[in-house]
This record gives structure tokens, C-alpha cells and sequence, in this order.
């Protein structure tokens, strides 16, 4: 399966409780955090939602 790789580059403070759940989701819980997750409708629609707060690593 596909995968993908996000960093939080911005904080969630000020946000609104529904991007504060998709960030939760995606288990990004501090800045400059990175995760791998699977490229899923699920999982790309959280990161449609706060894509102002993450940016997609490169290797």
C-alpha cells in the first residue's frame, strides 16, 4: 500500500475543535512531528482539512 509522510509545521492553537480532531487522527500532537500513514480517502481527508498546519516530507 502507498504511504505518505506529514510534518506539523504550525501549531494547532486557535484552530477549530474539528482540526484539532483531524490532527489528532493523524497523530500529529506536537510541531515538527513526523508520521507515515497509508494513502487511504480517510486519512487524505484529514489532511485536506488541515493542510494550512502540515507540509508532505520528502526523502
Amino acid at each position: 500500500m502507498e504511504t505518505i509522510k506529514i510534518k506539523q509545521v504550525r501549531s494547532r492553537i486557535r484552530c477549530p475543535k474539528d482540526q484539532k480532531a483531524a490532527l489528532n487522527v493523524l497523530g500529529l500532537t506536537k510541531l515538527n512531528r513526523v508520521k507515515e500513514l497509508p494513502r487511504t480517502p480517510a486519512v487524505m481527508g484529514n489532511i485536506h482539512k488541515v493542510r494550512h498546519l502540515i507540509q508532505e516530507v520528502v526523502d
